[in-house]
């Protein structure tokens, strides 16, 4: 509008490039994660395409009941879906002792990938993900299922598992959640168990091991019980 006061007005399109660019310029400036940067620039745009095309409303409907079902649990525990990387699953792999019947869980697995490729390359441990949100732990269930994989995901809290249970916790969460999470490892781990964060540390208590598994990335935090 304050263009258009000065003679200089933009077509839809144009306007919403700009919008783009100033979104994703304000979500660099408050240091948000870099993936934020390409929604904030392709949503205007994306918007304008979806009303030229006159799609039918029961798309947009069944676009947000995945959505809601995939960050079901992201306004509550603000922990959004992160993924982790193959050369993070290689590290955590080469962390674990080598008795079988070892016990391992993924908090906040997502999709899967984590829990799914330790089961293949350690048939002798026991592998588990922990999803909150719907969506991601059908898709985790289904894969597991269809591959024939022993994985097994449960869907619920983590707060709600007891970490003594496990010989080594691998979580990729958020910084809000970190401190409450060493907390609760603290209670429960027991003598010998690891506890692994992906990216983020733990502030006031110091790592016991890091790890960079390349270079750029962020590193592995692991805590030694």
């Amino acid at each position: 509008m304050a263009l258009d006061a000065f003679g200089h007005g933009l077509s839809l399109l144009e306007a919403a490039v700009l919008q783009g660019a100033i979104a994703m310029l304000i979500t660099w400036k408050i240091g948000l994660a870099p993936w934020w940067r390409i929604i904030e620039l392709l949503f205007p745009v994306a918007l304008l395409a979806a009303l030229a095309l006159r799609l039918p409303p029961i798309l947009f409907l069944a676009v947000f009941i995945v959505l809601l079902g995939w960050y079901w649990s992201t306004f509550r525990t603000q922990v959004p879906y992160f993924p982790s990387r193959p050369a993070v699953w290689h590290a955590v792999e080469a962390l674990l002792p080598a008795r079988p019947g070892v016990r391992v869980i993924d908090v906040g697995s997502g999709l899967g990938g984590f829990t799914l490729h330790l089961a293949r390359v350690r048939p002798d441990a026991e592998c588990a993900g922990i999803e909150l949100a719907p969506v991601p732990y059908l898709y985790s269930t289904w894969r597991a299922r269809i591959s024939g994989s022993r994985a097994r995901f449960i869907r619920g809290d983590y707060e709600k598992i007891h970490f003594g249970d496990y010989d080594l916790v691998f979580a990729y969460l958020s910084p809000a959640v970190m401190s409450g999470l060493f907390d609760k490892a603290r209670r429960e781990m027991k003598v010998g168990s690891l506890l692994v964060s992906y990216e983020f540390n733990i502030p006031g208590f110091k790592p016991d091991k890091t790890i960079f598994t390349t270079e750029g990335a962020p590193p592995l935090f692991v805590w030694a019980f």
